[in-house]
């Protein structure tokens, strides 16, 4: 599957764009402020039904404008789709496939697999747990739609019984019965959710290694690991030692909702050991090992957005990173960059089928 064609209306920077793509490369260059980015959001916006970098729909319009509206066309050996994401102020947002709306956004996530690689994702290096909770819950969602379900499923769970909690200390009261029914609930889903996110990460660390390696002339050993309390007890025993301290918090202090995925290079974590170009290096390489798991278990291949990736790596890792994307193995694949002369040399230099759209002086070539 590839987007054959994207038109914006009303979206961040445009007001009307339309733009016709390759089926394989297509490279967006120009100054920072044109709206390189903004494209390559809009296509995440057809895949996710949300924003990469803005998760307030509303913001996302075009300045004095009442809604957005982002319309792909893709193209597959079964035919062609046409989806579309429309926002309007004061309203639901509306995604649609060939002009049926869904009645639930979770009915597409899955639909287009697609991987993005971003400045954003060193957050999953230096920040909290939270952001590498969400890039495992994408990514199996994106092929398990019972796991989305079970994931959605605690996450409200966890809402009561923080508020039956709250509930407890505000009134000096306390029902062990209503309590045990959450636990139950958040024990069964929790523990689901654990063994998925487990098989998860033994089937991604092979394929990290092989990308890391492939796109860095280091020998680093490189490992992912699944940090959660409930690898060594099971979570209503946890839950039961917990209360305590659940009392006094007014919230639900274990669970698979503050599990941690670690990152570690040479047995150390490479947020502290590893280098800038390092840490680009894994980042990359963990998006790509994303990339190939989504393929296998989908069928498909998953569409590539490459988002200014050249900051910080050197030349070589660059050339290496284009000559791999540009295999085969891999399908549509969407760049931005802000050095014209870059991309030229590289586009020349490996000759691949592409576009390169010059946003600054509203070119293609």
């Amino acid at each position: 599957m590839f987007l054959k064609e994207v038109h914006l209306l009303n979206f961040k920077n445009y007001k009307d764009k339309s733009l016709l793509f390759s089926p394989k490369i297509n490279c967006f260059v120009g100054n920072n402020g044109v709206g390189k980015t903004n494209i390559l959001d809009a296509i995440y916006y057809l895949s996710f039904c949300k924003s990469f970098s803005n998760p307030i729909d509303k913001n996302n319009i075009h300045h004095d404008e009442l809604f957005f509206m982002v319309e792909g066309k893709y193209e597959s050996d079964l035919g062609e789709d046409k989806i579309l994401c429309s926002v309007k102020k004061g309203s639901k947002k509306i995604i649609k496939r060939n002009e049926k709306e869904y009645e639930k956004l979770s009915q597409h996530i899955g639909r287009i697999p697609l991987v993005m690689i971003s400045p954003y994702d060193r957050d999953l290096i230096v920040e909290g747990g939270e952001f590498r909770r969400k890039f495992m819950d994408a990514v199996i969602s994106q092929t398990d739609r019972s796991y989305l379900n079970s994931l959605m499923g605690y996450n409200k769970t966890i809402s009561q019984r923080n508020a039956l909690l709250k509930y407890f200390v505000q009134n000096q009261s306390f029902d062990k019965d209503q309590l045990d029914v959450y636990n139950a609930i958040l024990s069964k889903t929790g523990q689901e959710i654990f063994e998925k996110r487990s098989k998860f990460i033994d089937e991604l660390n092979p394929l990290i290694s092989k990308y890391y390696s492939a796109i860095s002339s280091n020998a680093e050993h490189i490992q992912l690991e699944y940090d959660s309390k409930v690898s060594n007890c099971s979570l209503d025993i946890l839950l039961d030692q917990a209360l305590d301290k659940d009392m006094r918090l007014q919230h639900t202090s274990v669970g698979i909702h503050r599990d941690d995925l670690l990152f570690n290079m040479n047995d150390r974590p490479i947020k502290r050991f590893g280098s800038q170009g390092q840490q680009k290096s894994f980042v990359i390489a963990l998006r790509l090992a994303q990339f190939e798991l989504l393929k296998i278990l989908t069928k498909k291949k998953p569409i590539l957005l490459l988002d200014d990736i050249f900051d910080k790596l050197d030349e070589l890792r660059v050339e290496e990173l284009i000559k791999l994307v540009n295999l085969e193995y891999f399908g549509q694949i969407f760049i931005t960059d802000t050095h014209v002369d870059r991309i030229d040399s590289l586009v020349q230099k490996l000759k691949p089928e592409h576009i390169i759209f010059d946003l600054s002086k509203d070119e293609r070539r």
